[in-house]
């Protein structure tokens, strides 16, 4: 089975070894081919090998990397799904299934004419592991393997099928999720990042700076817990207000993360091992003088495709949004200075939001 991987970041480099050490035909897209070695590694915290393969090729050439691909995984920010949706749209044949990892950040709406074609889109609640470049096209570290995936497709029958499959490559229990919003509301990214960012910076103006760059997990604070725990509550009240769904597995944070309190979640969130070391969205301008960097995929994705779809959603569902909403226009009065793409929902009212998912 030939399989593209669309991206060549921390998972997509990650996935792609994965896939071609168990033998998979494994094609890798992506713009800078050159940089690429003839082997991968997937290493351990410890730089110790997991395996290597060179079982792969890589190709700046998109119509080459998916033609005759059973799978097309695309392993990209969620901003990047308009584009690469257009780009791939004439090039994609009825019966090839598209991945997003992970599936949330309005892939249904970019990748709709797809849909219409003839593929599959399938969508990962949350990433399969935790994974970081060692070197760009060189190796990657495989830093916690989740238990199990979480995966939705549109037609909906066919998630059964490619849970069974998908679980099989990636030698993980695949659960088969009722609906691919599930997949879209999941509270990862779009409100754990937003809530710390907007908890870091919500002071910051232009001209202001810090003194080092700001450990995201392990200097977490219980305002940023608090404020993320709010914005759970408001997108579990959307959940229960979208009645016609089935959306119990849109896990709450505090659920996720087996915290009920302020105080437990920062020392939760804040101990896990695979975090440390992990640093905020900011650049260095001069020694010792530091910025939020605006140009973060925290502020090109999370934000204006990520909590800017959940705060759609709610107005939809008629559901209180309060603090999604007060970060959202901090978001836009702040970050947004290089006019960055957001997300528009393009379903007027309820009924057309319901039939995106049910048909």
């Amino acid at each position: 089975m030939k399989i593209c991987v669309i991206g060549g970041g921390n998972i997509g480099t990650l996935l792609a070894a994965e896939f071609a050490h168990k033998g998979y035909e494994t094609v890798i897209h992506t713009s800078k081919p050159e940089k690429w070695s003839n082997t991968l590694k997937v290493l351990k915290l410890d730089d110790t090998v997991w395996f290597e393969t060179d079982n792969f090729r890589v190709t700046s050439d998109l119509a080459d990397a998916v033609e005759g691909a059973e799978q097309i995984w695309v392993v990209l920010p969620s901003f990047m799904f308009p584009k690469i949706a257009k780009e791939l749209l004439p090039l994609v044949k009825a019966g090839q299934m598209i991945m997003c990892v992970p599936g949330s950040g309005g892939a249904e709406f970019c990748f709709a004419p797809h849909i219409e074609k003839g593929c599959t889109l399938c969508g990962l609640q949350r990433v399969h592991s935790i994974a970081r470049l060692e070197e760009y096209g060189h190796a990657v570290y495989m830093l916690g393997r989740k238990p199990d995936l979480q995966l939705a497709a549109i037609p909906a029958d066919k998630t059964q099928h490619y849970s069974e499959i998908v679980g099989g490559m990636l030698d993980l229990p695949c659960v088969a999720l009722p609906n691919y919003l599930v997949v879209t509301l999941t509270p990862s990214n779009p409100i754990l990042h937003t809530t710390r960012i907007y908890s870091m910076f919500k002071d910051y103006r232009k001209g202001d700076s810090f003194d080092h760059n700001i450990l995201f997990y392990e200097e977490w604070t219980d305002e940023a817990s608090k404020l993320m725990i709010d914005c759970d509550a408001e997108l579990q009240e959307i959940c229960r207000r979208l009645d016609r769904l089935d959306l119990r597995m849109v896990k709450s944070l505090k659920v996720h993360y087996e915290s009920d309190t302020v105080e437990k979640m920062t020392a939760k969130i804040s101990g896990i091992p695979a975090f440390k070391g992990l640093t905020s969205p900011m650049k260095e301008t001069e020694p010792g003088v530091w910025i939020p960097d605006f140009s973060s995929r925290y502020f090109t994705a999370d934000f204006p495709f990520g909590l800017k779809i959940i705060l759609d959603t709610g107005k939809l569902a008629g559901a209180d949004v309060t603090n999604i909403e007060k970060i959202w226009g901090w978001y836009l009065e702040t970050c947004n200075e290089d006019n960055h793409a957001i997300f528009s929902m393009p379903a007027a009212n309820l009924e057309e939001f319901y039939k995106i998912y049910l048909g």
